[in-house]
């Protein structure tokens, strides 16, 4: 079972090293944006955030039933 967890240890602790190399080792690292309103092609084509998107459509929607 030791054998088994040093082994484990061995290959993620390199693998997570490798990553977050730039972010680990570097004075102005950051992890990039991943969300979709960091996507530049994603904004050129109007797509957005699910989330983001509905909340405009309910408020449109609020809009529309109020009058």
């Amino acid at each position: 079972m030791l054998k088994l967890f040093l082994i484990i240890v061995a290959i993620l602790l390199p693998a997570i090293l490798f990553m977050g190399f730039r972010v680990f080792f570097t004075q102005k690292g950051k992890f990039p944006n991943s969300h979709v309103e960091g996507n530049k092609g994603l904004r050129k084509h109007g797509i957005g955030c699910v989330k983001s998107q509905d909340r405009i459509e309910q408020k449109r929607k609020n809009i529309f039933e109020i009058e």
